[in-house]
């Protein structure tokens, strides 16, 4: 596998003794899986979210910046989003501020400006974070910053980062059309300055 391959590591406490919880069952040392398939990103469409009550906790219940296997409140958010009509959930965090959806992270264009939530109650992906070095090096102004449903609402544009994904955007939020419901000029900016950023790594 030389070309569009996609590998996923996965790394557990590996075999136990006995089938329980506490860490001196683990004697044998790590599990190290990695998963390799085939996949090459699409150009993806505009895609639609729901709101959920579902949050992104905080860190002393789960740390919602740890990639883990434990994503039962994300599964829990998607089955409700898809319940709603939607691709994806949007999910809160505990001060009821937007911060990301079950599996990617999310961005707003307001006024030429690029929002994304703190950082504090999400992931901090990588792709979150080229777009965040682009916006800077390319003179866009973006802010990670605490904002609300009413602040997204009223975006021109709103997209998602993710491995695959790349700058996905998105069409309608809680059934309100994001701008134009389409690929806004901003984001098309960003997924092309991505696009070469990638070609010359």
């Amino acid at each position: 596998m030389t070309t569009d391959a996609h590998a996923r590591m996965m790394v557990t406490r590996g075999v136990k003794t006995r089938p329980f919880q506490h860490p001196n069952l683990s004697q044998q040392g790590p599990t190290f899986v990695i998963i390799m398939e085939h996949s090459k990103p699409k150009i993806p469409r505009p895609i639609t979210l729901a709101t959920v009550p579902h949050m992104r906790g905080l860190p002393m219940t789960q740390d919602p910046k740890l990639n883990s296997h434990s994503k039962l409140n994300c599964i829990l958010a998607c089955i409700a989003a898809q319940k709603a009509g939607a691709d994806e959930a949007l999910m809160l965090d505990v001060h009821g501020f937007v911060n990301t959806t079950n599996a990617c992270n999310f961005f707003i264009v307001k006024k030429g400006q690029v929002w994304t939530s703190t950082g504090d109650y999400c992931m901090n992906g990588i792709t979150r974070q080229k777009v965040i070095d682009l916006c800077r090096a390319n003179d866009i102004p973006v802010f990670e910053r605490n904002f609300s449903l009413v602040d997204t609402y009223s975006a021109e544009e709103a997209f998602l980062t993710g491995t695959f994904g790349a700058q996905t955007p998105v069409s309608t939020i809680d059934g309100r059309v994001i701008g134009t419901g389409e690929l806004g000029p901003v984001t098309a900016r960003l997924r092309a300055l991505y696009k070469d950023l990638v070609a010359a790594s």
